[in-house]
């Protein structure tokens, strides 16, 4: 395939490179407050035995025992996204490719045929509906028409010797980037209360659709990690403790 291509992608990719996390993790931070060193022997424990604590932790919002764990995440999403992404800072770590060192690739997003294209009333109070067909025709063609005229002037400062960080002003924020982003699980639950939209949110959210598809992926994987507490977030109205 030729590289100097545009690709056209409608989805984003979320994948859990590292991790130290793990519900018992909750458990003996939690009991350290009583039981001091003796807490370590949770480590070995079977945490369903104990998932009443976990709740209760989160029901009442004691929110530091869910900060001893980690997980790294690499993301591939739009520029867009992770402009977004980064006003997430507390209990966030992130390192993101760079234009001025590499060549970026042409990989742009297009939205796909589900995502909801009109947006109907007021700021504040407004809900996205579907486009129609003919709407869909002309993102699809503007988008791959602009990508296309943006990736060939990028290209040609590079060949003409221009710095890589000079010629990628002219590339547009529906580029994909790539970084790793690490967090714990209080970070995350801050992160999906607000980054995704649930029947279950006791406080509603509204976030864009790109970094939802972002958040969705990460919370399947945490919730394979730590379903005591994932279970224990979405009982309690998916609010971060």
């Amino acid at each position: 395939m030729d590289d100097s291509q545009p690709r056209f992608l409608d989805d984003v990719t979320v994948e859990l490179v590292k991790h130290s996390a793990s519900d018992t993790d909750v458990l003996w931070a939690a009991r350290v407050s009583t039981a001091g060193e003796q807490s370590l022997e949770e480590i070995g424990k079977d945490p369903e035995r104990s998932k009443g604590l976990i709740n209760y932790l989160m029901r009442d919002r004691h929110g530091s025992p869910f900060e001893h764990n980690s997980m790294t995440f690499l993301v591939s999403a739009p520029i867009f996204v992770f402009r977004e992404f980064h006003r997430h800072r507390v209990g966030w770590s992130y390192n993101e490719e760079s234009g001025r060192y590499r060549q970026l690739q042409p990989n742009f997003y297009i939205p796909g045929r589900e995502r909801k294209l009109v947006q109907e009333g007021r700021p504040g109070k407004y809900v996205f509906v579907e486009g129609t067909a003919e709407q869909h025709k002309v993102v699809t063609e503007a988008m791959e028409s602009a990508y296309r005229q943006s990736y060939a002037a990028y290209q040609e400062m590079l060949e003409a010797g221009v710095a890589r960080e000079v010629a990628r002003t002219v590339l547009p924020v529906g580029l994909f980037s790539s970084m790793y982003a690490t967090c714990n699980a209080r970070s995350l639950m801050h992160f999906l209360s607000l980054r995704t939209k649930s029947e279950q949110a006791r406080v509603p959210s509204f976030p864009q659709r790109e970094i939802e598809m972002v958040a969705e992926k990460m919370e399947a994987a945490w919730a394979e990690l730590m379903p005591l507490t994932h279970a224990a977030f979405v009982a309690n109205g998916r609010v971060a403790p």
